[in-house]
């Protein structure tokens, strides 16, 4: 079974459950605006006329498209029923509905998830005129959470997948650690990195202008910035923030080093406080992330630790869900800030996968971050490759 197969007979099943008659997803000239959810029902072909995909919680599977993307469609092997039109999809789309009857309509506009709000407006006013004169057109609902379980809930493949990017990852953090000496700038350990990708053939997590950050010392800018030409010093810590792309699933890993001053065989007390404090962080939430649990007590459970230890609020959520992209929607690990909207209430679920990121500053030397990937199973959340317990240390030759 491929994973398209796979992922829309999940979306059957999701329907079932979720009681919810029909799902939509409603798109034109997918080259140009791309709904994010066709990912997982279409794959990575493209439609260029106004299309319908349509999946029914009594296991319906219909695809209303233009007549020159039929044999496309027709060899996913997952549309039950291929509808083609050559100029008006209205009229077909119209009674297609009004045959399946549904007591709902679930369409992709969402207030909190980003991945589930593919219909444009322009394309929502459409599908509205196109109804109109029906009943129809008052049964729409947000799918965000057909597309929340759909995303969120990772079947065995795509977990696979993800583990091996996290497993690639580390193998080029271990190549990255044994080539960096003293004077290096930060772009050219990232070079270093990206030219490992390569080699690997691998893809980027997120935009290769800021993949891998890399951050030397107090000075460097911490966040979605690229690497600078500030050199690694005697002193410094060195933070990284690092993920690739493998057969389409993601990684998104942090990982710290300091470099040892002359004389010193281990790093200053101040410097191995934070690390321990932002490591015990990453495994307290870790064991407070169970299925059922709201992101925002997940949340709670990492950044009371650093707080407890006296350090300053880091400012972002702890942890989000890791799939096709590195940000994916969904629930998320963070606090009720208004910028996250109703993503930390929501509940985490088996089969999702979670970023789990505290960090701290240490004056004078610089930032302190551990991110991991899990994977929430029924026990709890499970690393998805061996977690940095120690921090590394790296000498000035």
């Amino acid at each position: 079974m491929s994973l398209i197969q796979e992922k829309v007979q999940q979306a059957l099943g999701i329907l079932k459950e979720q009681e919810l008659d029909l799902w939509l997803t409603f798109v034109r000239e997918t080259s140009g605006v791309r709904d994010p959810i066709l990912d997982f029902i279409l794959g990575p072909g493209d439609l260029t006329w106004e299309s319908a995909l349509i999946l029914t919680r009594s296991g319906k599977k219909i695809a209303i498209i233009g007549r020159y993307e039929k044999e496309a469609v027709e060899r996913l092997d997952v549309y039950d029923e291929i509808i083609t039109y050559d100029t008006a999809v209205s009229i077909i789309l119209r009674e297609t509905l009004s045959r399946l009857n549904p007591r709902q309509i679930a369409v992709n506009f969402s207030h909190n998830n980003v991945h589930a709000d593919g219909l444009t407006h322009a394309m929502y006013l459409k599908l509205e005129n196109y109804l109109d004169g029906t009943t129809l057109a008052r049964r729409l609902v947000s799918s965000e959470p057909v597309i929340n379980a759909l995303r969120g809930r990772k079947t065995p493949s795509e977990v696979e997948k993800i583990r091996r990017a996290v497993q690639i990852t580390g193998e080029i953090f271990q190549k990255t650690f044994q080539f960096i000496r003293a004077g290096m700038t930060e772009a050219e350990i990232g070079a270093f990195m990206q030219a490992q990708m390569a080699e690997a053939r691998v893809g980027f997590a997120w935009p290769r202008e800021s993949n891998p950050a890399v951050n030397s010392g107090p000075d460097s800018p911490v966040g979605h910035a690229g690497p600078t030409d500030i050199r690694l010093q005697p002193g410094h810590l060195l933070h990284f923030d690092f993920g690739v792309r493998f057969e389409g699933y993601c990684s998104d890993i942090q990982r710290m080093a300091y470099l040892l001053r002359p004389g010193e065989t281990q790093a200053p007390v101040e410097v191995r406080r934070g690390f321990e404090t932002v490591r015990l962080a990453v495994e307290n939430c870790r064991a407070t992330l169970r299925p059922g649990a709201l992101g925002k007590d997940v949340d709670a459970a990492a950044r009371q630790t650093v707080l407890a230890a006296g350090y300053p609020e880091y400012m972002y959520g702890t942890g989000h869900q890791l799939g096709r992209v590195a940000h994916d929607g969904g629930a998320m690990l963070g606090p009720e800030w208004e910028k996250y909207g109703d993503s930390p209430r929501q509940q985490v679920e088996i089969g999702n996968v979670y970023t789990i990121e505290p960090g701290l500053a240490v004056p004078g030397y610089g930032y302190i971050g551990l991110e991991e990937d899990v994977v929430v199973t029924e026990n709890g959340a499970e690393y998805l490759g061996e977690p940095q317990r120690e921090l590394f240390l790296l000498n000035q030759d």
